[in-house]
């Protein structure tokens, strides 16, 4: 008998009995497992970035209820509540109904609805005369889209340089560093082996990327008793079940990573066979000052670089077979002096300024604390380390009868991502698991396929020919720079891309720069374009910085009266804030009602022990005049005859991206999806288009995924079994070791052309710029807000995370998802809040260099004291989304992008560079400095800035007072 409150309309409460008796049974005539639907669709999760498996219950045709679907290798059945509410997305009052044409100003939410023909035919008219003339003029930026081969393919045969996606402004530092380093990255490229690793450390990470994951990783971590210890300056989601949790100052990582090597290299605990076998650790650098090639590689004839043999005292190859390499030590070898890339590495983190006491009172971690936890690492690596009874083969022919294993583990994100100095603090973690030997081995951070890759991959990035009419580029716009011959700039050294991207102020900027695309674009810098073109980047509002001038921007008119950008297509699935400033609108689909492919070309959904790709197909039929944005650029391709988008006659290649998904071949053989390929069905990663082939994903729920063989799991970068099946794959050009680089070439080559070798220079202007940042050895430096910001008077840093339930603009317009958050708070720590007089659900003024925004606050403990955080995009402008007025996020809750600088304070010269990463251009967003002002008690209750209300788009009705589900399903059922 359980006891229990329960309290009448007017009594007190009392306790009364609550008789708990057995459930009712099949034996009983009673209906206990009622059926849900009366079909279930496979398909993948967009809920966020997870793309998690899910079986979509059906009922008459209609949505009623999303489970996980426990074979798919992403999630195992686990959904989250992101997930779960895919029904209130699908099913959502701000979804666009029909294509629409502006007819009021711009931003005035003024349009009237029109035909698909007449869109289609408004938007190839346009964009077939900007091809004829100078491609380049048309900047096509995508959001999160998850079809970016398709998207990019579609650009290059265009002939615009002029494309990028959603990373610029979202990880590219660590898909970049990682890239240039190891060969991958963390989250898609790279998971912890959360089988086997004993020590955990995550950095940076918010609790709505990879969520599913990372809790059933989490989960089976802290069962077998290992240790997780975060490094995050809020203590929230997964960092509020850590072991330990770390409250770094935002933007120091970088530095108390160096500070953990230091203590691991000054007490001797690093895996020198690791090092010297995987890694370019071994490497000769020429010591040649003022000489061309000073600090880079010693190489032979062939272009092999050379490592100094202990044994044979002389340099050699470094992929000789019997090479015993010296790590240490000076050397001269034909005339030229030099030193192993580990006695620079040494040389530099040995020095007394990485030490603990030198960093800590900059991180606001004790020097104690600094070197407890690289105690630990080393503990565990080392004296705990584990072998698998697996033998295996490497690339030298040497038989190898276990797989030895060091069970240290990491992950990062954004949290280190997005800081002006990420990239090199990025490259500083990678750089801490290589010294340990925990890259790809058992326990420790694993490659999922089709990486690694030979660092820096390939291709290289495309467009110095773009402009020319009716021309594709030469390749892919997105890429990756091996020297500055590589650069996307003129003869001059200008830059070729609106966004600036491949240029002196971003050279390595594989993502591309999405959230310059508008400043540049108003402002005519480089050039003025004639057409952006936007899919679901809600770019005025939570997807640019400083959006209060971005909205100005969108709308500025010149002298004659014509706007500064002069055309506008946008496509998105809802009426979010930047529909408004569109001239066309074409409406996508819910994810429920189109074809989407998660392909190894993209994004795939591998993992450590295999690789894996899927699909979305239509569960539901569209119940409005909507088409999937692939299909529509497919569609536009054709009309405009773009090369491989039209046959020979010139007729359609392709009749949707369905077609396109199965019969294109980026190579031959290989297409977007990697599972039954070939005629009959049988073939994997190569093999000729199979007509059945969507069909076999469907019946199997969805996705593909091949496990690979026990001797191919470890020691990817260097297991010839593996790499053979890569190669076969189409994961890599060729069978090589991957070399891990410590030391990055690349970057030094840059450094010599800022000190005025080589035949592409920077200008005057960027010499001193280039040659500080483009280190190849991991550094650290304050982020720039902070060194050209007057710390006394923005003394708070202040940063954003998504939480877990939602995710960026899409989950919080979800009517379930509301009900958790639908007002943001910025979160104080007690402390502070005490020195500032502030108390509990204050509202106050948050101030910064670029603007001011108002919002309420909430007093904490899990954050470091000087930093204040929010939700980021759950404030809404009134009227988007389909929300009510009076809805919470248009009213209280407030969007801290309007506080953000797209470009920097003026530096000592006076320009104002964007707030970005100088390396690969990511933008900076936690990089803000802030103070906080009580507002007085007539300004509480209400969120500032307020802007003018949106309309509603044509056909769409207002927001119900009420939104319920499921009534229909309950009467069906008799329930």
């Amino acid at each position: 008998m359980i006891t229990g409150k329960v309290r009448g309309a007017n009594a007190a409460p009392t306790q009364q009995p609550l008789h708990v008796s057995r459930a009712p049974a099949e034996g009983d005539g009673v209906e206990t497992s009622c059926p849900v639907g009366d079909s279930v669709a496979k398909t993948t999760c967009y809920m966020c970035a997870c793309r998690c498996g899910i079986e979509v219950h059906l009922r008459d045709g209609q949505v009623r209820y999303i489970n996980g679907n426990k074979d798919h290798p992403v999630n195992r059945g686990v959904l989250c509540g992101k997930g779960s509410a895919g029904i209130m997305q699908h099913y959502s009052p701000g979804r666009l109904r029909k294509p629409l044409l502006r007819t009021g100003p711009r931003g005035s939410g003024q349009f009237r609805e029109i035909e698909w023909e007449e869109a289609l035919s408004i938007a190839a008219d346009r964009l077939s005369r900007i091809r004829s003339t100078d491609p380049k003029r048309l900047a096509f930026f995508t959001g999160r889209d998850q079809s970016q081969s398709l998207t990019g393919w579609w650009a290059s045969k265009f002939g615009t340089p002029n494309f990028a996606a959603h990373g610029g402004f979202c990880s590219v530092n660590m898909a970049t560093a990682g890239l240039y380093t190891v060969g991958g990255a963390f989250w898609e490229f790279g998971e912890p082996d959360w089988d086997r690793a004993k020590y955990f450390l995550l950095f940076g990470v918010a609790e709505d990327h990879d969520s599913n994951p990372i809790k059933i990783g989490l989960g089976k971590l802290k069962g077998r008793g290992g240790k997780f210890v975060s490094i995050n300056p809020c203590r929230t989601g997964y960092n509020a079940i850590a072991d330990e949790w770390i409250a770094i100052r935002p933007g120091t990582d970088g530095l108390f990573v160096l500070a953990l090597i230091h203590e691991l290299l000054r007490a001797g605990r690093v895996d020198i066979d690791y090092l010297a076998r995987f890694t370019n650790a071994p490497v000769l650098v020429v010591k040649a000052p003022g000489e061309a090639d000073d600090g880079l590689f010693l190489r032979d004839a062939e272009g092999r670089p050379l490592a100094w043999d202990r044994l044979r005292a002389r340099a050699m190859p470094l992929d000789d077979p019997e090479l015993a390499p010296a790590l240490t030590g000076a050397f001269t070898v034909e005339g030229r002096a030099c030193v192993p890339v580990f006695q620079l590495l040494a040389e530099r983190y040995l020095d007394a300024s990485y030490g603990p006491e030198a960093v800590a009172e900059r991180c606001g971690v004790p020097a104690e604390v600094i070197r407890r936890i690289a105690a630990e690492l080393a503990h565990v690596a080392f004296d705990e380390a584990i072998e698998l009874p697996v033998p295996w083969t490497d690339l030298q022919g040497r038989r190898h009868e276990t797989m030895r294993g060091r069970p240290v583990a990491m992950h990062a994100m954004r949290g280190i991502s997005a800081h002006s100095n990420g990239f090199q603090t990025c490259r500083a973690i990678h750089l801490l698991q290589v010294l340990l030997g925990t890259v790809d081995v058992p326990g420790g951070w694993r490659f999922k396929p089709p990486f690694p890759k030979p660092p820096p991959p390939g291709p290289k990035p495309a467009g110095k020919d773009g402009g020319r009419p009716d021309t594709p580029l030469a390749g892919m716009p997105l890429g990756f720079v091996h020297a500055p011959e590589d650069l996307l700039v003129d003869g001059e050294g200008n830059p070729v891309r609106i966004d600036k991207a491949y240029s002196w102020e971003a050279p390595l900027a594989s993502h591309g720069m999405m959230h310059m695309v508008i400043r540049n674009a108003w402002a005519g810098d480089p050039y003025p374009i004639d057409t952006l073109m936007m899919y679901m980047a809600n770019m005025a509002w939570n997807s640019s910085m400083n959006t209060d001038e971005t909205m100005k921007m969108l709308t500025d008119t010149d002298e004659e009266g014509n706007y500064r950008i002069p055309y506008i297509i946008y496509a998105d699935a809802y009426a979010s804030e930047t529909v408004a400033y569109a001239d066309l609108v074409l409406p996508d689909t819910t994810y429920l009602e189109r074809h989407d492919c998660i392909s190894l070309l993209d994004r795939p959904i591998s993992h450590a022990d295999g690789p894996g790709d899927a699909i979305r197909h239509p569960v539901v039929p569209p119940d409005r005049d909507v088409r999937p944005f692939q299909s529509v650029l497919i569609e536009l391709g054709a009309r405009l005859g773009l090369p491989g988008f039209v046959n020979e006659d010139g007729g359609a290649k392709y009749r949707d991206y369905a077609d396109y998904i199965v019969n294109h071949e980026r190579t031959p053989g290989i297409g977007p999806l990697a599972g039954w390929r070939g005629e009959d069905g049988e073939a994997i990663g190569r093999g000729a288009p199979n007509p059945s082939q969507l069909e076999r994903y469907i019946a199997h729920g969805g996705f593909w995924h091949h496990t690979l063989d026990a001797d191919q799991r470890f020691y990817k970068m260097a297991n010839r079994a593996y790499l053979d099946f890569a190669q076969q794959m189409g994961f890599v050009p060729k069978v090589e070791p991957v070399v891990f680089q410590l030391y990055s070439e690349p970057l030094q080559r840059f450094r010599l052309a800022a000190r005025g070798h080589g035949a592409v220079q920077p200008p005057e202007s960027e010499r001193a710029r280039i040659e500080a940042h483009m280190d190849p050895l991991p550094f650290w430096y304050p982020p720039f807000e902070q060194t050209l910001v007057d710390d006394r008077e923005f003394p708070l840093a202040a940063i954003t995370q998504r939480p877990m339930h939602m995710y960026h603009s899409w989950g919080s317009q979800n009517a379930w998802l509301r009900q958790i958050t639908s007002q943001n708070r910025l979160f104080v720590h007690r402390d502070l809040a005490a020195e500032l007089g502030l108390v509990d659900d204050d509202w106050v003024w948050i101030e910064s260099v670029n603007g001011q925004v108002k919002g309420q606050i909430r007093l904490v403990d899990g954050v470091e004291r000087n930093t204040v955080w929010t939700w980021n995009a759950i404030g809404k402008r009134r009227g988007a989304w389909g929300l009510k007025d009076d809805a919470g996020e248009s009213n209280r809750g407030f969007l801290l992008n309007h506080a953000i600088g797209d470009l920097l304070p003026p530096d000592v010269a006076g320009k104002r560079y964007s707030n970005s990463d100088p390396v690969t251009g990511q933008a900076a967003w936690f990089d803000l400095r802030v103070r906080l002002r009580r507002c007085a008690p007539a300004e509480f209750g209400f969120t500032q800035p307020a802007f003018e209300r949106l309309p509603l788009p044509p056909s769409i009705p207002p927001a119900p007072q009420t939104l319920s589900f499921g009534a229909q399903f309950r009467k069906a059922f008799g329930r």
